[in-house]
């Protein structure tokens, strides 16, 4: 029980954080300066530290009740993180295009950002990595279909008719989630299956019950969620009047929630894994689309107030040289350092963007 407890200290912890970030809230916003950004900071850090707990739990759920459970808890729990704090946010300062700067933030973090990575650590160390042409082929049907439903077409659709069609992308993407699920975990299940056999749960050698994983994960999601309020009045004073990119916040919101996945999908490519890391980095970017989307709409929807979902030309730009590398670099089952670099380069590009205010 005692290590049980201990290896929840950064639970522990955030707790503790959202104490103080709670007491110091308003004076950190009348200062500014040093305090805003140094609670800000703490803030940041403890909703990370969550966020590695409930990618731990999750884990460890999936891989003892297998699929298609695994699948679902996995994506849950990722996905969870990003609607959690993306709502929160939405509900301070006016900001219609943050969920479609989170989304476009996540894919780029998702598909270059670990693509990327994990393709120069598995072909530094073992040449040429392989997994299944069939994964990459599935995820990417899906993943484009997805985005013009819910990214590209919303920049034709006149305001009169703008409940209609969320109406239909939302119901289109719940249909397009489902059925993917179905055929991931059950008829097509060894499209995404790795060839050796399944880790061991090591990490979970007490065996303690699957209701105190599920509690766990649960109370840490609420916990994510409180510390986001603070967070929100925290940005939105640090940001006020200041020249700092204003898409930060979703690009914010999109590394809090792919950080777990970051060092996941680095672990398995070092391990020879590639498998693995397509799973996590197509999965997480279909399940962005599909599961955030909808949320979204769904909320917009309910207080009658549109979103904007339709990307700017520069970001439908960068999706566009995203999926060509995808397409180009994902087509022989088979990847290595080279085409490494290159998702990497889209990576720093948009990072780049980003940091000048074109993003």
């Amino acid at each position: 029980m005692r290590l049980a407890l201990k290896a929840e200290t950064p639970i522990f912890i955030a707790a503790v954080i959202l104490g103080a970030g709670i007491a110091l809230e308003h004076g950190a916003v009348e200062h500014g300066g040093l305090l805003l950004w140094g609670l800000l900071g703490l803030i940041l850090a403890a909703i990370i530290g969550v966020a590695f707990r409930i990618s731990h739990h999750a884990e460890v759920l999936a891989v003892r009740w297998g699929e298609p459970y695994g699948t679902l808890i996995l994506t849950i729990a990722a996905v969870s993180v990003e609607v959690v704090i993306l709502v929160v946010l939405l509900q301070g300062a006016p900001n219609p295009t943050l969920a479609r700067d989170t989304v476009f933030a996540a894919l780029m973090l998702d598909i270059n950002g670990i693509l990327g990575i994990a393709a120069i650590i598995g072909g530094l160390k073992h040449g040429t990595t392989r997994y299944n042409l069939d994964s990459a082929n599935s995820f990417m049907a899906m993943l484009i279909v997805a985005i013009g439903i819910g990214m590209f077409i919303p920049d034709f659709v006149p305001d009169e008719h703008w409940k209609a069609y969320s109406l239909f992308s939302v119901g289109t993407m719940v249909l397009m989630y489902a059925a993917f699920l179905r055929l991931q975990t059950v008829e097509h299940r060894t499209f995404f299956e790795h060839v050796a056999a399944v880790d061991e749960e090591a990490h979970d050698t007490k065996h303690s019950p699957s209701w105190l994983h599920v509690g766990i994960m649960i109370g840490a999601i609420v916990l994510v969620g409180l510390l986001s309020e603070v967070m929100s009045v925290l940005l939105d004073a640090g940001l006020t009047g200041s020249s700092m990119p204003k898409s930060l916040p979703a690009v914010l919101v999109a590394l809090l929630s792919a950080s777990p996945e970051i060092l996941t999908a680095a672990r398995a490519a070092a391990a020879n894994r590639m498998q693995t890391t397509v799973n996590i980095a197509l999965g997480a970017s279909l399940a962005t689309v599909l599961l955030t989307l909808p949320v979204i709409e769904g909320i917009a929807l309910l207080t009658d107030e549109r979103v904007i979902m339709a990307l700017t030309p520069m970001q439908g730009g960068m999706l566009l040289l995203t999926m060509l590398a995808v397409m180009n670099n994902l087509h022989n089952g088979e990847t290595n350092a080279i085409e490494g670099v290159s998702h990497l380069a889209l990576f720093f590009a948009f990072a780049g963007l980003v940091a000048i205010g074109l993003l």
